[in-house]
């Protein structure tokens, strides 16, 4: 079976009343764990995004808290599973204010982690890409915003 176009779809669940919508969401849900997940978002969490951020961060808390320090190789591995992870929230809630405020306290925390990432060049290079990508959300921001972020990404550079 061949996928249809968004348009198509749009087209299609314009002609769905309340209560068909509501069935095709529900057995959306049961397919794939993300859907379900986006779905909590979009119900339950997008009204406080500052609520939002924190459970990230305290769910990022708790990963970093579990990295097996034995090797670098197990290092990396849950370094890339955790940016992952912060990578789909941040799909989730698609403002680039979160993007950068996530984006930021993972670059915080990968360099506070001990055994020092500079040990490692493919851990600095994570991080490097990950400020890489802080400064492109940063740039689509307000003024305000952008100087409030470059404020902490520049004190998170200097350290």
């Amino acid at each position: 079976m061949k996928a249809v176009t968004v348009k198509q779809l749009k087209d299609e669940l314009s002609h769905k009343s309340a209560n068909e919508l509501k069935e095709l969401c529900l057995h959306l849900s049961k397919f794939k764990k993300e859907n379900k997940e986006l779905l909590t978002y979009l119900l339950f969490e997008s009204h406080d995004e500052d609520q939002y951020i924190q459970s990230v961060k305290d769910q990022m808390d708790v990963h970093f808290s579990e990295i097996n320090t034995k090797s670098f190789f197990y290092i990396r591995k849950s370094m890339r599973k955790i940016l992952t992870l912060t990578k789909k929230y941040i799909r989730y809630s698609k403002k680039k204010e979160t993007e950068a405020e996530l984006l930021l306290y993972y670059c915080k925390k990968l360099k506070e982690f001990r055994p020092s990432i500079k040990r490692s060049t493919r851990l600095q290079n994570v991080f490097d890409s990950q400020v890489k990508m802080i400064r492109k959300a940063i740039h689509k921001l307000h003024e305000d915003l952008q100087y409030d972020y470059q404020l902490e990404l520049d004190n998170l550079l200097d350290d």
